[in-house]
């Protein structure tokens, strides 16, 4: 009986053990990510008096504005976007498929090699992209103008300033967010699986969309949240490879409200919207993905 109540003891005295381990974590977002939040929501309803300070008024005429006069760049986000997580799907899975099923002992330095350009800062790499597109680039030196090595691009032609550059933008520095979820998915399963479906007489077709996808559809799924929700939020790509207002990002926009404009209440509200379209898509997402059967 006294080892029994012991026992109970020594469980009453753990059970709190996983609320003290969550403790740190769990300030950590209420202090830097809920109260921020809160902050935010009320400056965007707030108004901007003559001196650049803010009075809460319940104006939610924002939140109108926000879509009505930057519209545009909302859809215009998206479709970036968009199309930099499908063009990255289609390159990463087959990188990661080859590194993992044909990479041997090589597979930590194909991965290595994925993952230099985090080496250097989001901001040089988009300079680089920009001197490689632009008119130095070698783009241009051999395929653009009557003095190149191979020119079949008229001499009129340019990617600097187009949404062509951008998305490319996107794609160069998101594409490694893309590859490593799902190397690590595919890493995971045992190759014998891909014998065992030709035994069975499934094609190479059937037993890669039977065995292979199914079971690296969570690093499909990390992959494109981890590239899309970054890449409609961002804005460097737009500024630096464009400064078009034609491909100007809805990121662009927040940051010139609130570094230039200095309208914080419209730049809040547009962030709040931002963010409310992302987690309608994610749920959205999450439910034709099946999140939670993917989980288990």
């Amino acid at each position: 009986m006294t080892k029994d109540k012991a026992k109970v003891k020594t469980k009453r005295k753990f059970q709190f053990a996983p609320f003290a381990l969550m403790t740190p974590g769990m300030l950590w977002l209420l202090l830097f990510f809920f109260v921020p939040l809160v902050i935010l929501f009320i400056k965007s309803l707030s108004v901007r008096q003559p001196d650049y300070t803010t009075v809460f008024d319940w104006n939610w005429s924002n939140y109108t504005k926000a879509f009505s006069d930057f519209g545009d760049q909302f859809k215009r986000s998206f479709i970036y976007s968009g199309i930099a997580t499908v063009v990255c799907l289609l390159m990463a899975f087959p990188l990661a498929y080859v590194i993992a099923f044909r990479g041997g002992r090589w597979k930590n330095f194909y991965m290595g090699l994925v993952m230099v350009p985090f080496f250097t800062s989001f901001l040089i790499r988009t300079f680089s992209w920009k001197t490689i597109i632009g008119s130095q680039g070698p783009i241009f030196i051999h395929f653009v103008g009557p003095n190149a090595t191979f020119p079949v691009l008229d001499k009129n032609f340019t990617l600097i300033g187009t949404s062509t550059a951008v998305i490319g933008g996107l794609i160069y520095n998101f594409l490694p967010f893309m590859v490593l979820p799902i190397y690590v998915a595919l890493e995971k399963i045992d190759s014998k699986l891909m014998s065992a479906a030709r035994d069975l007489y499934a094609n190479t077709f059937t037993a890669f969309r039977k065995i292979i996808l199914p079971l690296a559809a969570p690093g499909v799924f990390a992959g494109c949240l981890l590239v899309f929700i970054p890449a409609s939020g961002d804005f460097i790509n737009a500024e630096i490879l464009s400064g078009s207002k034609d491909t100007t990002m809805i990121g662009t926009v927040i940051e010139g409200q609130f570094l230039t404009a200095q309208q914080y209440p419209l730049a809040s509200a547009i962030s709040f919207v931002f963010m409310l379209i992302i987690l309608v898509l994610f749920v959205a997402y999450s439910t034709v993905f099946d999140a939670e059967d993917l989980a288990g």
